[in-house]
This record gives C-alpha cells, structure tokens and sequence, in this order.
C-alpha cells in the first residue's frame, strides 16, 4: 500500500485563450499515517477526518464571520448491524458539521445538522429517507447549504415497471436537489434554519429500459437530468449576476454512466429552468458521453475562466488514468479539456515522504481564496474497495494546495 519512493510534484496547468499564462496547482503532502483497522487500512492524522462508527464521506467548507473553518460533510452508520456501504449512504446518510482554526486540518464534529426528515415523524417527504453530498455557498451573506435528498416511495405495483427494484433502489431513483438557507453559523446550530418543502431541481425524464420508477413515455429523450439529479455545485456567473446549479443524471446506453447538466435561476433558491445541452461532454471510445461525477465549479477572474473538477470514472477524460479531470470554460456552458486534464491521480502525498494509493478520492470541494484561487482541496477518499464494507472505513481528507496564476 505504501511506496517508498517520493512523487514528483504535479503541476497542473490551464493555457488561457491569450498569450501564455497558466493556472498552476500544486497539491501538498498531507499529516497522516496509514492504521490497520481490522481487514481494512485507513488513515489518520490532522489532515483527516474519521468519526467512530461512520462512514464518513464528502464535505465541504466555508469561511464563517467568525474567522473559522465550517464544515459540512456527509456520514452514516457503520458497524455489523448496520448497512453495508454501497447501501447505507442511501438509506441513512446524514449531514454533520465540523469546525477547524485551520482550513486544512484540525477539524473535529461538533453535530449533526439534517437528517432524513423521516427522523422527524415526515417520511412521505421528497427527503424522507436521507441527505447527502453537502455543497455550502454563501451568497449577500446568507449561507446556502446545497444537498441531495431521497424517500421510499413504497412498493410499487405489481406488473408495474418498478415492481422489481429493491428497496434500496427505488430510494436510489428517488434522488433530488434542495437547499438550506440560514443567516449566520449560530442560527444554523440552534436550528434557525430554512429548509426546502420541496425539491429545488428534480429529473425531467425517466428513460430507462427496464427497472425504473416511474418512466417516461416510450421514445422521450433523455436530458442531463434523467432519473436523478445529484452533486450539487452552485456558481454565480459574472456575465449577468445569475445562479448556475451544476447536476449529475443518469443515462443508461445500455449501462450506466453518469451524465451532467446546469440549471439557472436569478436567485440562489430558484426557481432553476435545466438547460438541455449536456456539460463537461467529453466522449467515449464508442461515441458516448465519458462516465463522470461529483464537480466543484469555480471562476477565476484574473484568467476569464470557470474551472471545475471532477471524478472521471475510466480516464477518457485525464486522457489516462482514472482519477480528478479538470476542465475549463469561458462562459460556465460550453467546456473544453486543458492540454492537462488529469488534475489529480489516485494517490496521496504524506509529510513522512511516503506516497498512498487510494481506491476512493470522490466528491473534490475547495476552499477558493478571495483571488479566485484553490486554497484547499476536501475529498472522500478511502484506501481500499468500499462496496461491500460495514466497517466505517471511508475518511475526508484535506489537501493544502499552493495555487498561482503565472503569466509571462
């Protein structure tokens, strides 16, 4: 699991439309150590987070008034008794906070902060079952906390399309967007909160060919936004001052691959109208849209460019292996793969000098600096196969990044 040789610095480069210059990112070595945890590794140290008896996954960060560092990450039960992974996220996934002096380390849970609203006698609710994938912005000094929530809708009648999805299937096809909106940190820990009755984004179609909630008529066309809408990333475009809500969807050609679109609305709350163009549409060996997920979005003003990051399930998009794509955009509606498009492998750089390969690093946030910079990358991550794991062994990591943009 560890190498003992040093990974040579990457340097991440994005060539603007002008002369030569360069968005240059350079991920640091993190303070942590591989601990064996029964029949699993995980690690440990100031630059993780892990909580006993969860899995702990993706999270996001913001600033607060207070100076401090405010995160927002999703967990779930772990244990023998409890759902494997590959299930629980879905049926019990809550949402927690931590809080850290440092953005890049020293976080510790201080509560949880949403749950499914079943938890609160409300399970018929579009986010009875779960929330997930955490995204916080803060826009004219409100915070938005972007989530994805799901329900059971119940059996499905017999002879039905959806009659033979599981449980935990038909909670999986049940995923949508809503946000939480609240004015300060303390009003959200005293449970001042503003929370969606419904969905901010849901799916416009439901193609797929067998096994599905639900479906749209025969012969519609799948949009981005097919079946689910998940990962939420919010921008505000500078061109006209509107909101652009980045999602997954689902397309199924004939397996499945995950497909992204944007919404915009002149408000952080909506309403979004979907666009019906795909994004980041990379293309696959067969002509098909690359399988990808989780984005983070940004814009950087001193290169005119949104940027995003995201996970690349098979390389097409790295142009090798699978790992962190990046890609850029002048307008954040039509993007384009930089000369370097693998922002980051799979492996993690420690202080110690020695360099991990990791079988998870999902679900990238940063912490953007005031210059539009990337400061700190936030990632789930796990060092070995997850699927079928109950052992909590799933961590967030955080990455110190130095971030220049160089022009000659």
């Amino acid at each position: 699991m560890i190498k003992k040789y040093v990974l040579s610095i990457l340097l991440f480069s994005v060539l603007t439309s002008s002369a030569k210059a360069q968005l240059i990112i350079e991920p640091q070595p993190i303070d942590a150590v591989v601990v064996e945890n029964g029949s699993s590794s995980i690690l440990k140290g100031p630059s993780i987070l892990n909580n006993e008896g969860y899995f702990v996954w993706g999270g996001s960060v913001i600033k607060g008034e207070d100076g401090r560092y405010h995160m927002f990450y999703s967990r779930w039960p772990s244990g023998d008794d409890q759902d494997k992974f590959t299930d629980g996220w879905l049926t019990a996934s809550e949402i927690a906070y931590a809080v850290s002096d440092d953005a890049d380390h020293g976080f510790k849970f201080v509560k949880t902060v949403v749950q499914g609203q079943g938890k609160e006698r409300r399970p018929e609710a579009w986010d009875g079952q779960s929330v997930h994938n955490p995204h916080i912005q803060r826009f004219n000094g409100t915070y938005y906390l972007y989530h994805t929530g799901s329900t059971y809708p119940g059996e499905q009648p017999r002879g039905s399309s959806g009659a033979e999805l599981s449980r935990r299937d038909l909670i999986q096809q049940s995923q949508q967007i809503g946000v939480i909106t609240f004015h300060s940190i303390d009003d959200l820990l005293e449970g001042n909160i503003i929370r969606s009755e419904n969905p901010l984004l849901s799916p416009r179609t439901r193609v797929k060919d067998e096994n599905v909630l639900n479906p749209s008529p025969k012969g519609t066309e799948a949009k981005p936004d097919n079946l689910i809408v998940v990962n939420p990333a919010v921008v505000k475009r500078r061109a006209d001052g509107r909101y652009l809500l980045y999602f997954k969807g689902n397309l199924y050609i004939p397996n499945w691959r995950g497909v992204h679109g944007v919404a915009i609305s002149d408000s952080p709350t909506g309403p979004f109208r979907q666009r019906d163009e795909f994004v980041f549409d990379v293309k696959d060996d067969d002509g098909k849209l690359a399988s990808a997920e989780d984005p983070y979005v940004w814009y950087h003003e001193d290169s005119g460019f949104y940027y995003t990051v995201f996970k690349d399930f098979t390389g097409k998009i790295t142009g090798g292996d699978p790992g962190l794509a990046l890609m850029k955009s002048s307008d954040g509606i039509h993007w384009e793969k930089p000369d370097n498009a693998m922002f980051m492998p799979l492996s993690l750089k420690l202080k110690n000098g020695h360099t991990v390969e990791v079988n998870r690093l999902e679900r990238p946030q940063f912490l953007i600096g005031e210059d539009g910079l990337p400061k700190v990358l936030y990632a789930a991550c796990s060092l070995n196969p997850l699927n079928e794991k109950r052992d909590g062994s799933s961590f967030n990591v955080q990455i110190l990044l130095k971030s220049y943009f160089y022009k000659e």
